[in-house]
């Protein structure tokens, strides 16, 4: 699932009603949740944590900075954090399923938005920044909210958005892309901070003031200090003593997580503090976390221990929890920690027990319907293989193909998690569907836009049962490998793997097909349908082949 985080800075950080207000604002947009609300009276600036789909992103940050553009006025603002605007800044973080590509061109859609109809100067910054200069923040904001009288009559200064004009009660706002910062602590068997701190300067990217051999500081030709860089890129870090906890700790900031994984942070600091004859008694992750950073510390330690990664994410995750001591200080709960599960929504169908999902696919409700149990036949293809995969790491008598078994059951899981997703997409695509059936259609212009917003919704309700069969494709393709070298014992459930996915393919091609009757673009209708048909077909020939020859070996 396509998942954006959104961070905005509002130079309010007193008035309790204004700050309810933005809060109402960005809730009221469907498939966001706020996730954090952190205001600070010193600085008269608070900090909104929002997370959900690209799109309903992008409408409850522009909502939330209008509401603030309307609340707060500047003119009178006084605070002791640097800022330029009633929304000071506005990062965009990919979570999930996005790149930085995409997450860029978003927060351009919001700027151009932004600037356009509210009139706010927009500045672009790190990701999106479209002067090397204004890539940091600190340039951006140079100055603050009393330079910009000053900037806007510099053509130097015309902003990425909006009118080169100051706007003296909003100012102006900076958006632009970063990567997810984690925030992570790790816990050491002392209670002395000059040794936490000792670390912290190895690991760090800024490092520590160089040395010569006598011990004595090194300085330029101008004089400053020579800086020894540390470990880590992308690492910021210090030793300090909680008192809460009575020990030291080592608190680190990793602002890019996949240049500077956490794992790999703890395992130096282990080797570090034990030269030191202190040991790492575990660690913490402070707020919530992407899932991705726990599954590749998961996927190291159980690489690292000989074991299969083929397995389920959360059974990763928890290996991760375990091998890193995250639960050390306090309990460890994956639905709170984790942002992709603190989001998830419980009345989702992939949260019901199989007899609840029956239950609700037998009643007289259209939705969830065929193209969910399409989704969930290509599910079961995915994790059938994995099984048989997983059946076979470590068996006597196939030593020759364990790399291969065990990339197998890692796919296995892949697929698997993407036709899960599929599950509740397609039920939602259908509701979209009716949402814009229900449109008002009594002026021309009224039947123009619910015209258009059905074509939109119906093309996405035959998209997603064909992500469907390309994922069901997969899973037979999948299900041969396996077929040909899983455990023979296992052989049995390779061949449920061909027919399930076959199963799905079958089911999301009828749910494509029909659907094509309310498109009116015949481009779209012939070449969604000539390759779903060929999708189908290829799935249905495999499979077949591969139950043939199943049943010629049992």
């Amino acid at each position: 699932m396509k998942l954006i985080e959104c961070v905005p800075n509002f130079s309010e950080g007193c008035d309790k009603k204004i700050l309810d207000a933005i809060s109402a604002t960005i809730c009221s947009v469907n498939n966001v949740t706020l996730l954090d609300v952190d205001p600070g009276a010193e600085t008269n600036r608070t900090v909104f944590t929002f997370v959900g789909t690209p799109e309903a992103v992008i409408e409850a940050a522009f909502q939330a900075i209008k509401k603030a553009g309307e609340l707060i006025d500047m003119t009178k603002h006084h605070g002791t954090h640097a800022r330029m605007g009633a929304t000071d800044v506005c990062p965009l973080i990919p979570i999930s399923d996005v790149t930085m590509e995409e997450c860029i061109e978003y927060s351009k859609v919001l700027g151009k938005r932004v600037g356009d109809e509210l009139g706010i100067p927009i500045y672009l910054y790190e990701y999106s920044a479209s002067k090397a200069e204004w890539k940091n923040l600190a340039n951006v904001r140079k100055g603050e909210y009393e330079a910009l009288p000053k900037k806007m009559k510099d053509p130097e200064w015309k902003p990425d958005f909006g009118p080169h004009e100051f706007n003296a009660k909003s100012g102006a706002t900076a958006i632009g892309v970063r990567e997810f910062l984690i925030a992570y602590n790790i816990n050491l068997n002392t209670r002395d901070k000059a040794k936490a701190h000792e670390i912290a300067l190895d690991i760090r990217e800024k490092g520590r003031s160089a040395r010569d051999e006598n011990g004595k500081l090194i300085k330029d030709a101008q004089g400053n200090k020579v800086m020894q860089a540390g470990i880590f890129k992308e690492c910021k870090a210090v030793g300090w003593f909680i008192d809460e906890y009575d020990r030291a700790q080592i608190s680190i900031n990793l602002t890019n997580y996949k240049i500077t994984p956490v794992h790999e942070v703890l395992e130096k600091v282990r080797e570090l503090a034990l030269q030191k004859g202190i040991h790492v008694t575990g660690s913490e992750l402070v707020g919530l976390t992407p899932k991705e950073a726990l599954i590749q510390a998961g996927k190291y330690y159980l690489t690292r221990m000989g074991e299969s990664v083929g397995i389920p994410e959360r059974k990763i995750m928890e290996t991760a929890v375990k091998s890193m001591g995250l639960d050390d200080l306090a309990e460890f709960d994956l639905d709170k920690k984790v942002i992709e599960y603190a989001i998830a929504n419980p009345e989702n169908l992939v949260n019901m027990t199989i007899t609840e999902f029956t239950d609700e696919l037998s009643t007289d409700s259209p939705a969830p319907g065929g193209g969910s149990v399409a989704a969930t036949c290509a599910a079961m293809s995915g994790a059938l293989s994995a099984m048989v995969s997983n059946l076979t790491v470590d068996k006597k008598g196939y030593e020759s193909v364990q790399t291969e078994v065990r990339n197998y059951a890692e796919e296995g899981q892949s697929i698997k998690e993407r036709a899960i997703s599929a599950v509740d997409e397609d039920t939602q695509a259908f509701y979209v569907m009716m949402d814009a059936m229900k449109l008002p259609k009594k002026s021309d212009e009224e039947k123009a836009t619910r015209a258009l917003a059905i074509e939109k919704a119906t093309k996405n309700a035959i998209l997603i049962p064909l992500k469907t069969l390309e994922i069901c494709w997969d899973a037979v393709i999948l299900a041969e490998k396996v077929a040909v070298v899983g455990n023979k014992n296992a052989l049995s459930d390779a061949g449920v793997a061909a027919i399930t996915a076959n199963a799905g393919a079958k089911a999301a091609y009828l749910n494509v097909m029909i659907n094509m009757a309310g498109i009116t673009d015949e481009k779209f209708i012939l070449e969604i349908s000539e390759q779903a048909k060929t999708l189908w077909e290829n799935t249905n020939n495999l499979a077949i082949s591969i139950e043939k020859d199943i049943l010629n070996r049992l």
